[in-house]
């Protein structure tokens, strides 16, 4: 075989595999959502009902460059988020948690650090919720929600998780934004895969932010002319509970 046409042939597989790999992306696995709900009851992915109504969620801030940005592409909107905070980001950065809960956003616990929480060891997780918690509820005085750190969690993490009052939220609409690097992908991913229920996953930090707010542009606009509200994990579950 000659060097064009290995290069060629190279060249084909790549095409392939990024076209597949596109494909199982845009396809959401929701078997393995279902698979995860019932294994699992107690996390939340969405919610079961037929109101145009979807939760907004945004990680790992706040962020001297992301967050006001993001809080202003919001209010714009007059949609709501709720914020899964990571603790040692706010020093710094304490007037942007001040404005969430000034307008009406809600604060979740994404413990202290940009890191996933499956390789803690059971007491550095309690001992991380903790100190995040503390660090929370000098803004509010109650914080429901856990986004456990890359998304994973196992039965021990679940139990102190209940075991301190929270509950482990995740979502069904995540568009990979930490990994796949361009705002309108993550936008129309968004625009594509959104239902009545559904809990939208961005995130914020660094130049993530930036992409956010980008994609947000777009994302709010299109919702907004389908009919959505846009709201809080705890506003979502509060709709579904007085149906």
């Amino acid at each position: 075989m000659d060097k064009a046409l290995l290069v060629r042939t190279a060249v084909a597989v790549g095409i392939t595999v990024f076209i597949l790999f596109g494909i199982a992306l845009w396809l959401k696995p929701e078997w393995l959502i279902a698979h995860l709900r019932k294994q699992s009851p107690e996390v939340l992915y969405s919610v079961d009902t037929d109101e145009k109504i979807v939760a907004l969620t945004i990680d790992d801030g706040p962020d001297t460059d992301g967050s006001p940005a993001i809080l202003d592409i919001l209010d714009e909107y007059d949609a709501h988020a709720t914020f899964f905070l990571i603790s040692e980001h706010i020093p710094g950065n304490e007037t942007y948690v001040e404005r969430m809960v000034a307008e009406g956003h809600e604060l979740g616990n994404h413990l202290t650090a940009d890191e996933p929480s499956i390789a803690l060891s059971e007491a550095e997780f309690e001992r991380e919720l903790l100190e995040a918690n503390q660090a929370l509820t000098e803004y509010v005085d109650d914080v429901k929600w856990l986004r456990p750190g890359s998304g994973w969690y196992n039965d021990e993490m679940l139990s102190t998780i209940k075991k301190h009052d929270y509950q482990c939220a995740l979502g069904n609409v995540y568009p990979y934004d930490p990994q796949i690097s361009v705002y309108w992908f993550s936008a129309y991913y968004v625009l594509g895969n959104v239902k009545p229920g559904s809990v939208i996953v961005l995130h914020d930090y660094n130049r993530r932010g930036g992409r956010t707010t980008k994609a947000l542009e777009i994302i709010l606009p299109k919702l907004a002319e389908r009919g959505y509200r846009v709201v809080t994990l705890s506003e979502l579950v509060g709709v579904k509970a007085g149906e």
